[in-house]
């Protein structure tokens, strides 16, 4: 039996029933299917990014989505027109965004770096320094579970918001299969939104930069938070951001806490309430610890169990709660197991 450990950044849980690397669309469904009809639990799996996984592993077989395939609907990269550009779920999302920036298509730079596959992307709304999939996704194809046929959500039915979608309200029930992004064509970037990406890259926020020059600004600032992956460094044996940053009231806010508004309230940094909570970057003892490089990350030093790690996030967690009293939920999906 496969162990999931090899399969999830986070290199935890424990081994699967049974495993399906799947390379087609047909695959996929037929995997998926077949797994509903015999009534056997099934995880789909894409980059094993944003899972956390239970020591005792999942009694049902896994579906691995490898299906590859990166097909605009123009070929000219010249053009000053828009793009359409359907991807398949199990592309590599780095491997996307560097050709979205190698081919001139604009939306996606400031995305650079993220680990996981295409098809995760919609579930959480993927964002980062400014830019979130929502704002350049146009339609995502999905097997719909319950209904047993293939459906097409446009952006607006997919139900987006910080972190959300409606795939992610309605878990296990949809598994994607291609995203199309509709992509504007140029040498610059879309509006640099975000004040540390701006600073380095020297310039005002709200202005545009090279394409090429934003990616490697927002890989430079990953790199230095631990979250681009790299087998030699612990401090990325993460699911990246273990915590969402919460929307609250604006008088919620804590004295001297960033804050954005947003729909439905304000929201704050996670970071720096676990930090203000206590919590200093490398907290922690033995075998799981807070990022060295950033408290929004709890990592695996080497041959931890699920259970220390979810252990180290209750205590972030309640400790965030008694000193601000905001609660602070999880962006990881876990499986067989709970905070």
């Amino acid at each position: 039996m496969p162990d999931l450990r090899d399969l999830t950044t986070l290199r935890l849980g424990g081994p699967a029933a049974r495993l399906v690397t799947a390379t087609t669309e047909a695959e996929v469904v037929e995997a998926v299917s077949t797994a509903d009809a015999a009534g056997e639990p099934v995880l789909v799996l894409g980059g094993g990014s944003n899972l956390v996984v239970a020591d005792e592993g999942f009694p049902g077989v896994v579906v691995r989505v490898a299906t590859r395939g990166v097909t605009p609907d123009v070929e000219d990269d010249a053009s000053c027109g828009g793009v359409l550009v359907k991807v398949a779920a199990g592309e590599p999302w780095d491997e996307l965004v560097a050709t979205a920036v190698a081919r001139g298509w604009v939306g996606l730079e400031a995305l650079s770096g993220i680990p996981g596959a295409v098809g995760a992307s919609p579930i959480q709304n993927v964002g980062a320094y400014g830019q979130e999939v929502s704002q350049t996704i146009a339609s995502v194809r999905v097997w719909d579970r319950t209904l047993r046929g293939v459906r097409t959500f446009a952006n607006a039915d997919c139900h987006f918001g910080y972190r959300h979608s409606r795939f992610k309200a309605d878990p296990g029930r949809h598994v994607v299969l291609e995203v199309t992004f509709q992509l504007a064509q140029g040498s610059l970037s879309a509006p640099v939104r975000y004040a540390e990406l701006a600073r380095t890259l020297g310039v005002e926020e709200g202005s545009r930069a090279p394409l090429a020059d934003v990616r490697e600004a927002v890989l430079g600032l990953r790199r230095g938070k631990g979250m681009v992956l790299d087998a030699a460094d612990h401090d990325t044996w993460s699911a990246g951001s273990f915590f969402t940053n919460p929307v609250v009231a604006p008088d919620e806010v804590p004295e001297g806490a960033p804050s954005w508004p947003v729909d439905g309230g304000v929201k704050t940094s996670a970071a720096w309430l676990i930090q203000h909570a206590g919590f200093d970057k490398g907290h922690g003892s033995g075998r799981v610890a807070l990022s060295g490089k950033h408290p929004l990350a709890l990592t695996n030093r080497g041959g931890a169990s699920t259970a220390e790690l979810l252990d180290l996030a209750r205590e972030v967690r309640d400790g965030v709660a008694a000193r601000f009293g905001i609660a602070l939920v999880n962006e990881p999906v876990l499986v067989g197991c709970d905070l």
